[in-house]
Order: C-alpha cells, then sequence, then structure tokens
C-alpha cells in the first residue's frame, strides 16, 4: 500500500507514527481479514489451510503498512510481493476475481483502521490522513494491477506448459507408442474416456492453411453430437474422433465434407485410445486413396480395395502397366477418352445407356469404346476377375495423377 510520500516532511511523520501504531494492531488485523474473506467465499479455505493463509496475509499487510510511510526512493517491496503473490495465486488455482478481492478488501481494512486510529485526537492527524488518501488508494490499485499483471503471464505459461504436456500425450497415442498408463493420463489430461469408440480423420492442408486458428495445440471442436480434438502437423490436420456408442462414421463424414478445400480420410472405429495409433494409418491410408484433385472425405472401410492398391505402389504400377500397356501407348486423346468411359460406365454400375447420358454420347459409341478396352486389355468386362483387374488398375492409374476423375 505504498506510494508517493506525503507532501512535507510533518506530514510523513505523523502518518509514520500511525503505520507503526497500526502494526501493533497488526495480528487483530489480518484475524478480522480472514474472517471477511471466508465469509465472501469459500474458496479461499478451499485453496489454502487457514495456518498458511493466516501467515501469507500477515506478511502481505505488514509489508503494505510499511510501505505507505517508506520514503520515495525505497525499494517497492510492496509490488515484489504482489508480483509474488500473483504467480502462487495462479499455480494454486485460486480464481483472479478473488485474488483482486483479497487486495482490496486489505485496503478497505487498513485504512479503516488509520481512521480509526486518528478519530478523537488531534485534528491535524485525522487532516494528514485524509491528504493521503488518494496516495495510499492509488497505491491498493497499483500492487492489485501488479498481482493480476503476474497471475496472468502465470497462467498462459501453465497453461502453455499443459497443452505441451497434451501435445506429447496425444502424438505419442497417434504414433502407436507403448508406454504403462499412458492411454490412461491421456484420457485423464484431455477429458476423454480411455475405452470406448474413436475414429480418426486425416485431412490434407496446405503450409499455409490457417482454418479454425489451429497452430499446433491441441484444440477441441464440437459438432454433430462428435467431440473432436485436432492436431496440426506440416502438411495434414490429424483429428482423433470420440463418438457416442453405437454412433457410425456417417456423421463424421458429413459434418467434414464440405468444410475443406483438401481431400480428408476417416478411420474405422477402434475401441479405445490405445488404439489411436493403428486407426491414424489407416485414415493415412484412406487419404491415399484420393486423387490429387479430389476435395472429399472418405472412408477407408468403404474405399478397401483402393486402399490394396495405394499400399502397395510398386505392385500397382505393375498392373497399370500389365493391364494397360497397350492403352498406354496411345495418343494422349484417345487414350483419355477410352479410360473415362471406363470410369463413368463403373460410376453407373455397368449401365451404358446411364454412361452415354453422362458422357453425351450415343449407347452404342459407349458399347463401342468398351469393346475396344477389352481388345487393348485382352481382358472381358464380362469376367469378374479380368472386371476386377480392370477397375484396381484405374484406380491405380488416376491415383498416379496421370488420369482422369469421375
Amino acid at each position: 500500500m505504498g506510494g508517493r510520500r506525503p507532501r512535507t516532511g510533518q506530514d510523513w511523520k505523523l502518518l509514520a507514527e500511525s503505520c507503526v501504531a497500526l502494526l501493533e494492531r497488526l495480528p487483530e488485523l489480518v484475524d478480522e481479514h480472514i474472517r471477511q474473506l471466508t465469509e465472501y467465499s469459500p474458496v479461499y479455505g478451499q485453496v489454502l489451510p487457514q495456518d498458511q493463509q493466516w501467515r501469507e496475509a500477515e506478511t502481505a499487510m505488514r509489508i503494505g503498512i510499511q510501505a505507505i510511510s517508506a520514503p520515495r526512493d525505497s525499494p517497492r517491496r510492496d509490488l515484489q510481493h504482489a508480483e509474488e503473490a500473483g504467480r502462487r495465486r495462479a499455480q494454486q488455482g485460486l480464481p483472479l476475481e478473488l485474488l483482486v478481492h483479497a487486495y482490496r478488501s486489505a485496503g478497505y481494512l487498513v485504512w479503516d483502521a488509520l481512521m480509526e486510529s486518528a478519530a478523537g485526537r488531534e485534528p491535524e492527524r485525522l487532516a494528514v490522513l485524509m491528504r493521503c488518501a488518494t496516495m495510499v488508494w492509488s497505491a491498493v490499485d497499483v500492487q492489485a494491477a501488479t498481482a493480476s499483471e503476474s497471475y496472468l503471464a502465470t497462467e498462459r505459461e501453465l497453461r502453455r506448459r499443459t497443452d505441451e504436456r497434451l501435445q506429447a500425450l496425444l502424438d505419442a497415442l497417434l504414433e502407436g507408442q507403448e508406454a504403462p498408463g499412458l492411454a490412461a493420463r491421456a484420457a485423464a489430461g484431455l477429458d476423454l474416456p480411455e475405452h470406448g469408440p474413436y475414429a480418426v480423420v486425416v485431412l490434407r492442408t496446405e503450409r499455409h492453411d490457417t482454418r479454425d486458428g489451429r497452430d499446433g495445440c491441441v484444440r477441441p471442436m464440437l459438432g454433430a453430437g462428435l467431440r473432436f480434438i485436432w492436431r496440426m502437423r506440416a502438411d495434414c490436420e490429424i483429428g482423433v474422433v470420440a463418438l457416442d456408442p453405437g454412433q457410425g462414421l456417417d456423421a463424421v463424414a458429413r459434418l467434414l465434407d464440405g468444410r475443406r478445400s483438401g481431400p480428408g480420410g476417416i478411420s474405422p472405429v477402434v475401441s479405445g485410445l490405445g488404439e489411436l495409433g493403428r486407426a491414424r494409418r489407416w485414415a493415412e491410408l484412406a487419404l491415399r486413396t484420393c486423387p490429387p484433385d479430389a476435395t472429399g472425405v472418405v472412408r477407408l472401410d468403404q474405399r478397401m480395395a483402393t486402399a490394396l492398391v495405394v499400399s502397395q505402389p510398386e505392385l500397382a504400377g505393375r498392373l497399370v502397366s500389365d493391364v494397360f500397356g497397350a492403352l498406354l501407348e496411345l495418343e494422349p486423346g484417345d487414350r483419355a477418352v477410352l479410360i473415362e468411359t471406363l470410369d463413368m460406365w463403373l460410376a453407373c454400375e455397368g449401365s451404358a445407356g446411364r454412361a452415354a447420358g453422362r458422357l453425351y454420347c450415343h449407347r452404342n459409341t459407349v458399347f463401342n469404346r468398351l469393346r475396344r478396352l477389352e481388345q487393348l486389355t485382352s481382358r472381358s468386362l464380362a469376367r469378374p476377375r479380368d472386371l476386377i483387374e480392370m477397375t484396381l488398375a484405374l484406380d491405380a492409374y488416376r491415383l498416379a495423377g496421370t488420369g482422369t476423375t469421375r
């Protein structure tokens, strides 16, 4: 509660005498201060044991009273103590509003005691106190502000450390690390059940993409009854999705599809946090089934055949060469027409009529193109095994970035 020195030496002398007398009453002032705080909120007693609370309050009030009459050029011990108090209270979890209230309550208590000591005595002492009122209350404000700034800075640092710890736990799970108690610690830190249905989403992003303000930290997101925890990587975002029991992946796909400029992959459902590493690999595999220009979010359980192709790139390249070898030797325009026709025919579930309508050509034209494809590939679309090979070869060709897409 220190501040600027009173205007005259006599004022300072009388104020110093009042402060010395007040220090003799300090124990009873502290008792009253603790009583008022407990009456205001039970949280004070929950944060600190009463004996420790009393000792810290006694120290703070003594330093504050001594600072009232301290010489102008003396060190501001009251502000140093306020900074330390703000840091301790943030670490202890006392709400900031209660910290500020404690400072103001102590200020009122000390001021009332000073005025009481001057009542009925020489008018000059009372006049000095009145002249010092602005100084004293300004000092109380500065102390409260100093404690608040220290509290907020400590709170930010604690939050940063917590974020880093949670990031490390989540990253360890997503990497599939195995350590005793890892899933349980992550569940407690992230406020998620250790066991239950989960899925992982991987979204392809550009390095400059800053959607939703995600900057690498663990960020929760709610939507459609789902809870997402996101992590930003160099070229993708990884989301852990907590599902309700019995909830499927359709809601996840609907929520994400169309909200991203790039494609994404969704893993099958796993049964707990300990399986997130496997789910992350599955989601990445689902993402790899998306063509280069895709924008949708796909589910691995609906792209299994394509996933088999992309998981074996060398074998996929050999499949394209074996099945489409003669086709690849055609002129680019001719080759593109045949590939597009096969792609559309498959999309139309083998209906030449529907494919012709979407390709703006005659039904017989579709049949002619398909027959030419059969001749070039030495395979028949009527034979299931040949059809499977041509479908997988088409997926591999398209995903290599050399083909057309639907």
